[in-house]
């Protein structure tokens, strides 16, 4: 009972002055007054829901017979522990073992063992299933939870607390109960001493304070127990008539504890919280069973009238609540049904995409949150629902494990490809036909970006030796690049150079060795390599200087293509593979010239779609103007070929010591 209740029931009152049951309590049917059961309303339907809710109070109260620490049993709050993980469980079980009565925490530890066990099986299954998709043998599972191995022990402790608390009890219990077999012998004697009254009586009012101070039985012997002891106590009264001024005393105490215990009924037929309310109603119906005696017939009724209409009050908001709670209950059950759903429409749709299976997975966890936290399901149902979300849970797990275990294949493909390609990296890192390896080392890592993902436990290793092998190649190129780059530009220097001299120089008028020193900056030109790509356009600054010479001394452009190809004639005569250079050369000359013959046959083909326009027509000038620049460049190319050929018939002169055939005709 709480503290503002001891204060407006006096502790005299109900633990020390209270005298047990009424007069009217039968012998054949003590748990039933005429107080509690008035004989007129038996046929009623008030007294049908009156007699309901008194068993269920009564039925409560017997049940904690053997235990007198109810109060502190029935303040603990019992959380929704459908929600809570199997980690929350543990710590939920260590704080109620370590800090609450183990007598008091029965029902919250039942509670908490068939959640955790549901939740395990669960996470095991989805283990078990991982271990058999990873290609593990199922006889082989194994797994060590630690939030298992730590559940099994706390619940090891409260188990042997519980055994040692009711092995106890259970000695306790027997030597209450011989105890109040006892002072019921010490009762029946009363009526059979001779003594004055008032000392009966107050012998009768201390075994009634002993009783009261006795502790508790077995539940089995309290019914009995209780019975005779009332039946005694009416035997006492029944002696007790002959001195009506003691009885009306008594009537008159007991009729103001009533009134108390009314009041206070009536108060907490307005108290928000019913579950507060109906505990504190139940000891309030014990103390007026157990420790208060009858009141006098003028005020019997009427007193308990008023405290039934007040039970009447609770129990019919407490009902209310109930309904409302098994309809939040039927609304939790939808929504779980939802949810369920859900998952099912989940795993009959499991991606073949791994990133895709990734957001499935996170979609599941979130859905399996929902599940735990959408609350209680109508008892007679929630071994189904919890079963259909372990199926429906279960089947999404198989088929997302079917395609790991098919990804684990592909991904044992990936590996062995990846390694080959690996080998090649290495075998070629150190190859010095730079043109040839780094068209393979390119081609490697474009074979390697289109090969999916490996196993994770190779993954980095593997990528790492890939990428210093080529690392390594591309390193050592660059450096050759550098080297070619440095070259490059001392080139583009000294062309810069010849350039500035070719700028510089001036003709004396003399022909021939005006002609002897242009064509010695030719030369020297030629002795310098390649420059960087983007300032080769100085090349195209030489050729416009040495045309533009040309032109002075009154060399035509066909003339002066000869001279400077005669640099090029030059190089092939210095070359060390002379038959294979001309050759080489003779061949590109010849595509040149068919080249020229095709453009030239076209461009006139087209002027033949011209024959009624006027030659002063600028698209027919144009087609002209083409036709003939590709005849001086056919000219030339026809006169370049014939001293390839002079060349080619003097080396064949030089090798064999013979004459040698005509030079070939100009085409």
């Amino acid at each position: 009972m709480s503290e503002d209740k001891k204060q407006e029931l006096p502790e005299s009152s109900i633990d020390e002055k209270a005298v047990t049951e009424t007069t009217e309590n039968t012998v054949d049917s003590p748990e039933i007054s005429k107080e509690v059961q008035p004989e007129e309303s038996t046929d009623s339907k008030e007294a049908v829901v009156e007699a309901d809710v008194m068993v269920e109070i009564d039925d409560s109260n017997a049940e904690d017979a053997e235990d007198t620490d109810t109060e502190k049993r029935h303040e603990i709050p019992m959380p929704d522990y459908h929600e809570m993980n199997m980690e929350n469980l543990v710590g939920e079980l260590q704080r109620l073992v370590k800090n609450e009565k183990v007598q008091a925490i029965r029902k919250h530890v039942d509670a908490i063992k068939d959640e955790f066990n549901q939740k395990f099986d669960e996470f095991l299954e989805e283990k078990k299933e991982e271990f058999i998709a990873n290609g593990g043998n199922e006889i082989d599972f194994r797994y060590n939870s630690v939030d298992k191995r730590q559940f099994t022990e706390v619940y090891s402790e409260y188990r042997d607390k519980r055994n040692q608390h009711y092995k106890s009890l259970e000695k306790s219990h027997k030597e209450n109960l011989a105890y109040r077999l006892d002072l019921i012998e010490q009762l029946k004697a009363l009526v059979n001493v001779e003594e004055d009254i008032n000392t009966t009586y107050n012998n009768f009012k201390d075994i009634q304070a002993k009783w009261r101070h006795a502790g508790p039985i077995p539940r089995a012997d309290y019914n009995n127990v209780w019975k005779t002891y009332h039946h005694h106590i009416e035997i006492f009264y029944d002696f007790l008539n002959i001195n009506r001024d003691l009885r009306d005393l008594d009537f008159k105490h007991n009729l103001e504890e009533k009134g108390k215990i009314v009041a206070r009924a009536e108060e907490l037929s307005k108290e928000p919280d019913l579950n507060r309310a109906f505990r504190e109603l139940q000891v309030l119906h014990k103390i007026w069973k157990e420790d208060l005696g009858p009141v006098g017939k003028d005020h019997r009724e009427e007193i308990w009238d008023r405290f039934s209409a007040a039970t009447k009050i609770i129990h019919e908001r407490r009902q209310d609540y109930f309904k409302n709670l098994d309809k939040i209950k039927e609304e939790n059950l939808e929504r779980k049904h939802a949810i369920i759903a859900e998952i099912n429409t989940l795993s009959e749709n499991v991606s073949s995409n791994h990133g895709t299976l990734q957001q499935q997975i996170k979609k599941l966890e979130e859905l399996r949150e929902a599940f735990f936290k959408a609350g209680q399901v109508p008892q007679k149902v929630n071994s189904k629902t919890w079963n259909s979300f372990k199926a429906a849970v279960r089947a999404f797990n198989q088929n997302k494990n079917a395609f790991y275990k098919n990804l684990k294949k592909e991904q044992q493909e990936n590996l062995d490809k990846k390694r080959a390609l690996l080998e090649i990296a290495v075998s070629i890192k150190d190859s010095d036909d730079f043109d040839a390896a780094t068209s393979e080392m390119k081609r490697i890592q474009g074979q390697w970006k289109k090969i999916g993902h490996v196993p994770r436990k190779y993954s980095d290793k593997l990528w790492k030796e890939f990428k210093t092998a080529c690392n390594h190649y591309f390193d050592r190129l660059n450096a050759l690049k550098n080297d070619a780059f440095k070259e490059e530009e001392a080139n583009f220097k000294l062309k810069e150079d010849c350039i500035d001299r070719l700028k510089a120089f001036e003709l004396s008028g003399d022909k021939t060795k005006d002609l002897a020193s242009i064509k010695k900056f030719s030369e020297e030109w030629k002795t310098y390599g390649r420059v960087p790509f983007k300032k080769k356009n100085i090349n195209q600054k030489f050729d416009k200087i040495i045309d533009a010479l040309y032109q002075k001394l009154g060399i035509s452009k066909q003339e002066s293509e000869l001279l400077k190809y005669g640099n090029k004639i030059q190089q092939l005569t210095n070359n060390d593979n002379q038959e294979r250079a001309i050759q080489n050369e003779r061949s590109f000359i010849r595509k040149k010239i068919e080249e020229s013959k095709d453009e030239i046959r076209q461009l006139e083909n087209n002027l033949q779609f011209f024959s009624n326009a006027s030659e002063s027509n600028p698209l027919v000038q144009d087609v002209i103007k083409r036709v003939n620049q590709h005849k001086e460049s056919l000219t030339a190319w026809k006169a370049k070929l014939k001293k390839l050929n002079i060349l080619k018939n003097n080396l064949v002169k030089d090798e064999e010591g013979e004459n040698a055939e005509e030079p070939e005709a100009d085409e």
